[in-house]
């Protein structure tokens, strides 16, 4: 959209809710796609359109967003009502490579689906057919990123798998090519990267584009146990690992690079190429966060949990009392102040491990140990002399913490 504004195209961008931020020169329009499934739904978008270019979709199904509707009902909708509008002389698809007459997933089927009915249409249609697509700041490549930058890669098998990523900014351009293109025939067009390459050399030429020090070390994985970790993956929400996604990489994903390299008039980027240098740094520091920050939520969930079940009773309970009574308490609130934390500890660290990102988690329990910091100082100052450190141990506790708070979001939202 804002590569077509800026060639001083006029862009009317259909969408779901209203954007704020869209340039001068693009207009939305307010169509969601989960419910514009009928011609009469879109004669108003395609009235006084040249070209439609469909760029909605999905990777997996989730509720209220089907492959069916999002893929197929809807797209075949918009191409029969812009096919009939008269003024409409270019219909473009952004399908997927490996929608063809071998598809065999949900994902695929669906997009095939509306391919073949874009192309019985009497109208000049192109299929566009992208590889990977890579682009810094979407959730793909964050999670390629992450993959790549781990001391030890898990891959399925060998890695041997065959992929072509091409860059988003690459895709863009060859889009605007044909946008801006004239002909009358339609055609499918793959968008692939320059060469294919394995799945593991993919990591590879990432990781060192990132400046990540360091060989990579690999960690096969036998394809029964991929299996069963796609099915898990399946459940998680925002994962990119299931049983069609795994399918879909053995298969391959590649095909020849010259239709790209005729509409950009060069090479498409190759990986290298993926990650300007002066960015090269702030994004292996990036990636890299996207594992450490699990890494230290693990640990803090464990010390929490660790700590409540010690509390229960593996620590001698009149041990507890003791210190309990150092403290002011009195002996009918002991059972309920030492179980009690007990149990709250247990909670803090199973709300740890809960996968959604809070910030309000960290500083509850921030707050806690700070509680439990100022209690034990004042009442039991010679824990800070301690030669264990259970109390000096609470600032890199504390630490932890902060860096959850701050860090968290922001390693997967940038």
């Amino acid at each position: 959209m804002r590569a077509l504004v800026e060639r001083d195209h006029e862009v009317l961008c259909p969408m779901r809710k209203a954007s704020p931020a869209l340039p001068p020169g693009a207009t939305a329009m307010l169509l969601d796609f989960n419910t514009a499934k009928n011609v009469d739904d879109w004669k108003a978008a395609v009235e006084h359109v040249d070209v439609v270019v469909n760029a909605v979709g999905i990777f997996q199904q989730s509720a209220g967003q089907a492959f069916d509707t999002l893929h197929r009902a809807a797209p075949c909708a918009l191409f029969k009502a812009a096919a009939s509008a008269g003024k409409v002389s270019h219909i473009i698809q952004i399908s997927a490579l490996g929608a063809d007459d071998k598809a065999q997933t949900p994902y695929h089927l669906s997009k095939k689906a509306a391919d073949d009915c874009l192309l019985s249409l009497p109208v000049r249609a192109t299929i566009v057919q992208p590889s990977l697509v890579y682009g810094a700041g979407g959730a793909s490549a964050g999670f390629f990123e992450m993959m790549a930058s781990m001391p030890l890669i898990p891959l399925p098998g060998h890695g041997r798998q065959q992929i072509q990523p091409v860059h988003v900014d690459d895709l863009v351009v060859a889009l605007c090519s044909l946008v801006e293109s004239q002909g009358d025939g339609s055609r499918r067009i793959a968008m692939v990267g320059p060469h294919p390459l394995a799945l593991r050399d993919f990591y590879s030429q990432l990781r060192t584009a990132m400046g990540v020090q360091g060989r990579p070390h690999f960690l096969p994985i036998p394809t029964p146990l991929m299996a069963v970790a796609a099915r898990f993956g399946r459940r998680l929400p925002g994962g990119f690992l299931d049983p069609d996604a795994l399918s879909m990489l053995e298969r391959g994903n590649t095909a020849s690079s010259a239709p790209i390299r005729h509409l950009l008039g060069r090479a498409p980027r190759s990986v290298p190429e993926f990650i300007p240098e002066a960015y090269a740094d702030a994004m292996g520091v990036q990636s890299r966060m996207r594992w450490l920050l699990p890494v230290l939520r693990l640990s803090i969930a464990t010390v929490w949990i660790a700590t409540g079940i010690v509390s229960l009773g593996v620590y001698p309970v009149e041990s507890s009392y003791a210190h309990l009574a150092r403290t002011g308490t009195p002996a009918w609130l002991m059972p309920i102040f030492l179980y009690g934390a007990a149990a709250l500890d247990i909670v803090l660290g199973a709300l740890a491990l809960y996968p959604r990102r809070t910030r309000w988690l960290w500083a509850a329990q921030a707050a806690l140990v700070l509680l439990y910091t100022v209690v034990i100082t004042v009442k039991i100052p010679e824990f800070w002399l301690h030669p264990y450190g259970p109390i000096l141990k609470n600032l890199p506790f504390l630490a932890g913490l902060w860096i959850l708070y701050e860090l968290e979001d922001r390693a997967w939202n940038s």
